[in-house]
């Protein structure tokens, strides 16, 4: 690939996602893209490049970055994240939350919907916690093709067997020749949605608690720090971040700490929350449009 049509397709999948490509990640970028372009009935990349060139046009470059940004999920993706769920954060919130009884959780990335789903059998598993609570789910992904496939709630052999407890499976997944769907009542109790982390978060509402693991990775200094920024303004005031094992705040934002001894959790600074740290997450504030009902109080839910 030529030098300057690698930097005419990085500084376009920068723009539209914050993702960054090295030069080293031109093997990634030629394996993701020729499919691409044979989608297009393009020869080669070069092809590909000179429409974008020439025409800007948006359906190629949707395609582009959608390739670019679909990573890998996994059920129950590293299980500590989840412990903590169930051990820390949730009892630490559902105390201050005996009113209203209601949580909202985000799972930003989303990806193909191997974490929300999980979240929401593990709250389903939790009766002790999740019993008489209303929890409303919000998952996202840049990609309209993996929030359909995430919405399906279909999954191979191969993804189910990746992390998924065996009992889980029986449990909430019915086989459909040689795949497997989820059951139901989960998957209609998770809402889904395209959105960009780059653009204005406000339609989303105030979340309790956001998963946005393995994805600040992807990203430079500033754009970690610009999604940073407008997260905590998304974010209760006594809220949790999740990031990912390999992520950290640490010299990137002054709006979150780490919460001690607590790998990958992190809680908003006196700064983000002009000391106040005491309020749950209101409901989201004009969006596009209407949330699904929540869950019944005997369920869990969004």
């Amino acid at each position: 690939m030529k030098p300057e049509d690698f930097t005419l397709l990085a500084n376009l999948v920068r723009d539209q996602s914050g993702l960054v490509l090295t030069q080293e990640k031109i093997y990634l970028l030629e394996s993701r893209l020729m499919p691409v372009a044979r989608s297009f009935n393009l020869k080669t990349l070069e092809e590909l490049v000179q429409i974008i060139r020439q025409r800007n046009d948006s359906q190629v470059v949707k395609a582009v970055v959608d390739a670019m940004t679909t990573n890998e999920s996994l059920f129950f993706r590293d299980m500590k994240p989840f412990n903590q769920l169930k051990d820390l954060v949730l009892p630490r919130l559902m105390e201050k939350r005996q009113s209203t009884r209601r949580m909202r959780i985000w799972s930003a990335a989303c990806s193909s919907g191997q974490e929300p789903y999980s979240i929401a059998m593990m709250l389903k598993e939790e009766t002790r916690l999740s019993a008489g609570w209303k929890f409303d789910i919000l998952a996202t992904d840049l990609s309209l093709a993996m929030v359909e496939r995430a919405k399906s709630g279909v999954y191979s052999q191969f993804e189910v067997q990746r992390g998924l407890p065996i009992n889980y499976l029986v449990k909430y997944f019915k086989q459909d020749g040689d795949k497997w769907r989820i059951d139901s009542a989960l998957r209609e109790n998770i809402q889904f949605k395209t959105y960009n982390l780059l653009h204005d978060l406000s339609p989303l509402g105030q979340f309790d608690i956001v998963f946005c693991r393995n994805v600040l990775i992807y990203f430079d200094q500033p754009t970690k720090a610009k999604v940073l920024e407008a997260i905590s303004k998304r974010m209760a005031p006594d809220g949790i971040l999740y990031l990912g094992g390999a992520e950290t705040v640490l010299g990137i934002s002054d709006r979150f700490q780490p919460m001690p001894g607590e790998r990958g959790l992190y809680t908003l600074t006196d700064l983000a929350t002009g000391g106040t740290k005491s309020s749950p997450a209101s409901p989201t504030a004009s969006p596009a449009k209407p949330a699904p009902p929540p869950f019944p109080a005997r369920t869990v839910g969004r």
